[in-house]
Formats: C-alpha cells, structure tokens, sequence
C-alpha cells in the first residue's frame, strides 16, 4: 500500500471533527467535500454563513452532512469567547476583546478545538503560516511537556521514476528559524514519532550537514553532532545519527563509503535539516526537481492537532492535509 493511501486509510477507519477556518475559500470547500463524501472527517466550515453555503452549493454538496459556525451567529461563540478570556487574562485580554477575538475564523476555529467541540483544525490557504501558528498557539497551546514547536513535510515518493519509494519526513521546513543544538534535537525526536505516527513504520532520523562523520570541522557542524547526542540522550530507543550529508543518509553505497559504521545504512526516513534555510530550500528542491509530492507544513508539539497550508494550495492539498490532521488526532 502506498504511503499516502494508508494515512487515508486510517482517516476512514477512525474519523474525527476537522474545523476548517477558511470555510469561504473555494479550495477549502472542495477539498472539506471530498473528505466528507469519503468518510475521512466529520468537517465543520467556518465562515458567514451565506458565503459558505453558496460555496458549497457551487460544489454540488447539498446533503446538510456539513456542519457550518459562523462566529457572527454561533451558539459557540459566547462560551468560546469566556473561556478565550479566561485563557487570556493574564496577556491583558479583557472580556470586550475576548469577544472580538473571537470573531476571527482562526482564533474561533481554534478555540473550538481547545474545548473539545473539534479534534484538528487546518487553514493557511487564506492566512499567513505566522497568523496560522500564533492563533494555535495562543489557543491550544504546547503538549505537556514539550518546550518547542516545529514543523515538517511529509514527502511521497510514489512517481515511477523514484529509485526510492516511500514517505519521508523533512524538518523543519516551516517555522523554527536557527534551532541551536537543544531545539534541533528536540525536532528531531518530534519528527521521529510523527514519522511514526503517520507512516507506520520505525523512524530512522538523520541529522543533516555539509559534513560526514567528522569530515569538516565547523561550530555550524558541532551543532549538529551535540543535538544528535541530546537526541540519543532524551530517545535511546530511536535509531538517530548523524551528522551526515544527504546522499550518505539516503543513499546505501555512499552510506558503506562515507559512513560504513552508520545505523542507517542509507535508508533514513526522517531528515532533520540544521536549519530553516537549508531545509525550506531542500523541499521545494525535492518537490520542483524530483517530482515528489509535499504535504505540510505540519505542526508538531501542540497539545492538539492544528495544521497550516501554503497559500498555494489546491483541493487536493487541502483532502490530504485533513486526512493527516484525522491521523494526529488519533495518536494524541
């Protein structure tokens, strides 16, 4: 089975309530009709209510099987609002603020979440990923425990011409910027059981550099060879090395000449790139050159579920990323 047809597999066998905060956009809509119609979430739009209504009018679903929260009129909003005050109080969020916060899809879609009336929530298609990122955290917050929240792409190698098939995760892509040795381990360890999670498989993590095994001498390099001990130190049960280049993680030849004492051989799953730069540039490489398919970024370490989307979205970005979001909903 493919990897991406076993997430939407297991989205069927233990749908969730997906809150979609851009419920006006036509994207949205279309893909938030295919998972209903499919089975893979209990979708709720949020949104004015006529808007969202005629954008699911002009995609043919006319069933009522999708619920609609408009925060202008919403039985929710005045519970939501109180406890977005109560959570809030101490930022200087006083009851009038509360209230208008609330009017906002992101921070009421959220919120939703926060109180258990969702059990994911995805938007981006419309708002920035830092708009996205503040409302989640602000709301749902960090999982206990957990000091950073990061993100990853989840990437599909299925197309024929791919030597290597298979789900692969790469982080961060999306949101920690500089990560020093603490942070990177920290994602690393994220990405492994989100790997895990979502693919069904053991994580096999690579930590990412411009050197092998010692073969460059640099503080950037010493980065990351002391976040791969904090990894091992805070996971022992994760098979983790680095610091590797790319093609000695990826490859089984350059692994036995490069690195022949590695524990992964070549066959990484999970690439934890040093930084934003290095990380944002090797997706879009990845998925422009070699043709593999990107889903994310998506988040990890909130105490709930909450997913962005590229403003370049399409339907099928948004189908796949409910389907995700169902998934992690499943393993908190």
């Amino acid at each position: 089975m493919k990897p991406l047809d076993r997430i939407l597999e297991a989205a069927k066998a233990a749908p969730r309530r997906i809150v979609l905060a851009e419920g006006e956009d036509p994207r949205i809509v279309e893909g938030a009709v295919r998972a209903a119609r499919e089975g893979l979430a209990e979708i709720i739009l949020v949104g004015r209510r006529a808007m969202v209504e005629a954008r699911l009018a002009e995609a043919g679903e006319t069933s009522g099987r999708i619920r609609i929260e408009d925060p202008a009129t919403s039985a929710l909003t005045a519970r939501l609002a109180q406890a977005y005050h109560t959570l809030r109080a101490g930022k200087g969020i006083d009851a009038e603020a509360a209230a208008e916060a609330l009017r906002a899809p992101l921070v009421f879609a959220a919120m939703m979440v926060r109180e258990g009336e969702a059990d994911g929530t995805v938007a981006g298609a419309v708002a920035t990923t830092a708009d996205t990122v503040r409302a989640a955290l602000q709301t749902i917050g960090r999982a206990p425990g957990v000091s950073l929240v990061s993100s990853f792409f989840l990437m599909m190698l299925c197309a024929p011409h791919h030597v290597k098939k298979g789900a692969f995760v790469f982080s961060d892509c999306g949101l920690v910027v500089d990560p020093d040795a603490a942070g990177l381990a920290d994602i690393a360890i994220a990405s492994a059981r989100s790997y895990e999670a979502l693919a069904g498989l053991p994580a096999k993590v690579a930590m990412l550099s411009f050197s092998t095994a010692g073969s460059a001498v640099h503080e950037r390099v010493s980065k990351v060879t002391e976040a791969t001990r904090l990894a091992h130190e805070a996971a022992p049960d994760l098979v983790i090395d680095g610091e590797l280049q790319f093609d000695t993680a990826f490859v089984e030849a350059v692994s036995a000449a490069k690195a022949p004492h590695s524990e992964l051989h070549g066959q990484a799953n999970v690439f934890v790139f040093p930084n934003l730069d290095a990380a944002n540039i090797g997706y879009k490489i990845a998925q422009r050159i070699g043709g593999a398919s990107a889903i994310g970024p998506i988040l990890q370490g909130l105490a709930k579920p909450a997913n962005d989307l590229s403003r370049g979205c399409n339907a099928n970005d948004v189908f796949h990323m409910i389907a995700v979001t169902v998934v992690q909903a499943g393993a908190v």
